[in-house]
């Protein structure tokens, strides 16, 4: 019986990019020979996991893993080809075990949990062994924690379809964790609606209110008004703008009578500290295809 070393696992691992487990079982199920062992890998499936991976990932889905006391909570967004996979119970499983694998280890950065060890192998392994079985690309793609210790509750919010999820921390006084939770779920249903991009008008950055001031400025000189008219324009519409990103200032999606600023003074005991909101695939640009190529692609091999 041949000893099956590291370096032969190695090797094997660079000329089919399958993981390190698949590779040791493949090479003691064919007695360390490297190129049946390959063959062994091809017909399951395995090798050449990798070369899947140049290709475009925008659809998938989010997903939460939460502490049970709620004092914690965190988010990631796992891609892949087709939304038929993003459907596929299996591949829902496995996006959620990451996520329960990321907020037990406390990460907060997608290479360390690429990087991070589950079940013997790498979470980048496991990944690269999912692509293999489902034949799509898969991509873990970003990653958001939020801890709020014994000041409050991390509430969260997911979309049917699990294409838009939102994580909110917030703060207790005089609230208990129950009631708090209800608060955060109104509130992330909220900012899944909405999209609100910062938290108060207090958070938004100098650099980003005067790009919008260049833009409001150009179209508030178009009316031909003068000078000191266009700059109450540009204010006034300054205004109008940071009302419409900023979550506290947005009309509440459930009571528009009310702001969610009011809503939460409503509630009471509570105040939101800070929200993370994914939508699946935004910012990646979609790849284009024609179903016709694709279908005579195949056809030619």
């Amino acid at each position: 019986m041949t000893t099956i070393t590291a370096a032969m696992v190695k090797e094997l691992r660079e000329r089919t990019d399958a993981g390190m487990m698949d590779c040791k079982k493949a090479l003691t199920e064919t007695n360390g020979d490297m190129e049946e062992a390959i063959v062994y890998l091809q017909k399951k499936g395995i090798a050449k996991a990798g070369n899947k991976g140049s290709r475009v990932a925008a659809e998938g889905i989010a997903a939460i893993a939460r502490s049970a006391d709620l004092s914690a909570a965190t988010l990631i967004e796992v891609n892949c080809e087709t939304d038929f996979v993003a459907r596929n119970e299996a591949f829902v499983a496995f996006v959620q075990e990451v996520a329960e694998h990321a907020h037990a280890h406390n990460l907060t950065d997608i290479d360390a949990l690429k990087a991070s060890t589950h079940n013997g192998m790498t979470v980048e392994e496991w990944t690269k062994e999912r692509i293999a079985k489902i034949g799509e690309n898969i991509q873990l793609r970003r990653i958001s924690r939020f801890d709020a210790g014994s000041e409050g509750i991390v509430g969260g919010y997911i979309h049917a379809g699990n294409q838009i999820a939102v994580i909110i921390h917030v703060a207790t006084a005089g609230k208990s964790a129950h009631e708090a939770d209800d608060f955060a779920k109104n509130v992330a249903m909220h900012i899944a609606a909405s999209n609100p991009a910062f938290l108060d008008v207090s958070a938004v950055d100098d650099a980003t209110v005067e790009r919008e001031r260049e833009i409001q400025t150009a179209k508030a000189l178009e009316s031909g008004k003068t000078a000191d008219i266009v700059a109450k324009m540009v204010e006034g519409r300054l205004s109008k703008w940071k009302r419409e990103i900023t979550l506290m200032d947005q009309p509440y999606v459930k009571d528009p009578d009310l702001t969610v600023e009011k809503y939460q003074k409503a509630f009471g005991g509570v105040s939101v500290k800070g929200f993370t909101r994914f939508q699946v695939g935004e910012g990646i640009e979609k790849q284009q295809t024609n179903l016709a190529d694709e279908v005579a692609a195949q056809l030619k091999g």
